[in-house]
């Protein structure tokens, strides 16, 4: 969202870059745009630079000195008067400040929607493209103002409203409606917080288009420009990209990606590619939990676990692992092949004590590769033990029958009475010749060089 969002602004500079120095432009993308802009930079209208960048500018400071005002309703008024001025003292020709016009003052007419059998037919599928790009374009929009202003976006209720403003639309004469970045951003810098903000603008804009359309005729292009500028400005999350670039490299290649799949791409595949990039990095990580050898730390009491380190002893016939992670299909490719190198590299380690906590979810090619290490445990003469299972895990098991392979009585609660009944299912002739002696049991039995 933060990629798409910094895009959008990019964009909305690009697409206003003409109207800031004065430069005729047809819509187009965004390469085309800024090529066009920069072959006619020579063409750059002195006054309307001026007046687009005093906007811009009064807009800025106002919003640090004055926030309680609202920043753009002030650089707008300032802006105009400005541009009215040079042109009453140099002429419009000269300045080249061009206003937006006379708009249409009367409210579209009511209708009803064709909704025949043929009409349906042909329609649907293009409406249905239509419906995904809007309601995508609308969810990243809002959850990149959401992202601004700290509040709790409900994916569900904003598909709700999406739907019932077109349904309302198509009575009133409207195309299909989406959310604006430009509408948004001015939306939000302006000082709305609730979505009251969006029911009060409709009805300003009623008015607007029926009293006061005579005015917007006289505002200056330049000033909107101006005005959209700082919008853009205010899109972009500096702060956040940095953080996102320094923090992990999957989620900084996501944000370069939707960043310039946005701007050189059509809105749907840019969303599209996006997407599919988050999910590959998504299925790339879970498939590959992280699987840590654990012992426990003789500087803390209670049986702390730690990871295995150099100077940290391992039982010579238990091995602890904690995973982090789901056991679903995509990921029992990974957890056997660590499976399979530990008991080639350890095989005297015939015991593997799961400490199951972290495993978040099992799938049915989790649970089968969990039973075949069993059946390779015991064949090797050890087991294979679990603790702190989850709930959801352990049903899964229960219903699916693996339970019976595993063996209830190998499923402990606790990490204390996990090893103390594994303790009891161990050779003591090796308990008697070992000097790691890193559990409290292993003082039950005599080691090397004590008393028997």
């Amino acid at each position: 969202v933060v990629g798409f969002t910094a895009a959008l602004a990019v964009f909305i500079f690009a697409s206003q870059l003409g109207n800031f120095l004065g430069i005729a432009s047809a819509p187009a993308g965004f390469a085309e745009l800024v090529l066009a802009t920069v072959r006619r930079l020579g063409d750059a209208r002195p006054w309307v630079v001026l007046v687009a960048a005093a906007t811009l500018a009064i807009g800025a400071l106002w919003q640090r000195v004055l926030p309680r005002i609202p920043p753009m309703l002030a650089a707008m008024v300032l802006g105009s008067v400005m541009a009215f001025v040079l042109n009453q003292a140099l002429g419009a020709e000269r300045t080249g400040l061009r206003t937006l016009g006379p708009l249409p003052g009367a409210l579209p007419p009511l209708s009803f929607p064709d909704v025949s059998a043929t009409t349906l037919q042909s329609l649907l599928p293009g409406a249905i493209a239509v419906a995904l790009v809007s309601l995508t374009q609308a969810l990243s929009i809002a959850h990149a103002i959401a992202l601004k202003s700290g509040q709790r976006l409900d994916n569900n209720q904003e598909f709700i409203a999406q739907g019932l403003a077109n349904v309302t639309a198509a009575f009133f004469s409207g195309f299909p409606t989406s959310a604006s970045a430009n509408r948004c951003g001015i939306n939000y810098d302006a000082g709305a917080r609730t979505p009251m903000s969006a029911i009060f603008s409709a009805l300003l804009l009623v008015l607007v288009l029926l009293a006061v359309a005579p005015l917007v005729a006289y505002l200056p292009i330049a000033v909107v420009a101006g005005l959209l500028f700082l919008v853009a400005w205010n899109l972009i999350d500096f702060q956040r990209i940095r953080k996102i670039l320094a923090t992990s490299r999957g989620e900084g290649a996501v944000l370069a990606v939707t960043f310039f799949s946005t701007l050189l791409l059509d809105l749907e595949f840019a969303i599209l590619v996006g997407v599919l990039v988050s999910l590959v990095l998504y299925l790339n990580r879970t498939s590959h939990p992280i699987l840590r050898s654990l012992v426990p730390d003789p500087r803390h009491t209670g049986r702390k676990m730690t990871e295995v380190e150099d100077s940290l002893l391992e039982c010579p016939q238990l091995k602890i692992l904690r995973i982090e992670g789901s056991i679903y299909f995509g990921a029992v490719g990974h957890v056997e092949q660590h499976l399979d190198t530990l008991r080639e590299h350890s095989p005297g380690q015939k015991h593997l004590l799961l400490m199951s906590k972290s495993i978040n979810f099992v799938d049915m090619a989790g649970a089968e590769l969990l039973t075949e290490e069993a059946r390779r445990r015991r064949a090797g003469g050890g087991q294979l033990y679990f603790y702190s299972l989850r709930k959801p895990v352990e049903e899964l098991l229960e219903r699916g029958g693996y339970m019976a392979e595993l063996g209830r009585e190998n499923v402990f609660r606790g990490k204390r009475e996990a090893i103390g009944g594994v303790f009891t299912r161990l050779d003591l002739s090796i308990c008697a010749t070992c000097r790691a002696r890193i559990f409290e049991e292993c003082a039950s039995v005599p080691g090397p060089g004590e008393a028997r």
